[in-house]
């Protein structure tokens, strides 16, 4: 494909003739090169990504992955922020076949998820500014589950599951194993490591000699 864009960029090029053309040439092929470097780069951290490297030997990321981790976890939150706020309106506006008392129930578990949208990208702050943060993680593990429960359960719908489609399981595998296996499990562990650390012994202070 590029080579295809920029044969037609020498071919241009060459019809307008000298010099000029030639850096066009250029200009237009370094462009594309960047774009499609760009593209390839943002590719590289999908949930197939992430996925393979929960399940290899080594689960510890770099600084780098990380950062494209919770870039990727933010994007989720967003996405079902969207879902929520759709499913919300047609159910508020009659759009769907859902009874009122039904309705009624599926209205408070999308307050739910609204709730726990705000509490995970909340936290992915947090995880930000400090990727150590048990607490938070702890908190985007939760959230992240939850609302992978409810939106399982609204694709089992058939007035719900054309807006949710794949973001369900997709959401479910963020949560585990991917930010269970990739960031949870390895703190936790690193914590419960740090408080079995064997503290070092005071040696006695002999008598008759003051500390």
């Amino acid at each position: 494909m590029v080579a295809d864009c920029e044969r037609g960029a020498i071919a241009s090029a060459a019809s307008g003739g000298g010099e000029m053309g030639y850096r066009k040439v250029f200009s237009t092929g370094l462009i594309i090169f960047l774009g499609m470097a760009s593209l390839s780069r943002a590719q590289d951290y999908t949930l197939q990504y992430f996925l393979s490297k929960a399940s290899s030997k080594s689960v510890e990321l770099s600084k780098k992955e990380k950062v494209e981790l919770f870039n990727q976890l933010d994007e989720v939150m967003k996405r079902a922020q969207g879902i929520r706020t759709k499913l919300l309106q047609e159910v508020q506006t009659g759009e769907t076949d859902v009874r009122y008392q039904e309705g009624k129930f599926w209205i408070s578990k999308l307050e739910e998820d609204g709730e726990s949208i705000d509490v995970g990208i909340q936290q992915i702050k947090l995880l930000r500014e400090k990727s150590t943060d048990l607490v938070a993680s702890l908190r985007l593990y939760k959230s992240l589950k939850d609302l992978s429960s409810n939106f399982n359960a609204y694709n089992n719908l058939a007035s719900f599951s054309a807006s949710v489609g794949d973001s369900a399981p997709e959401m479910e595998l963020w949560a585990d194993p991917v930010f269970y296996k990739l960031c949870l499990l390895p703190l936790a562990r690193s914590k419960d490591g740090e408080k079995a650390a064997p503290q070092k012994e005071q040696k006695p202070v002999p008598k008759g000699k003051r500390p």
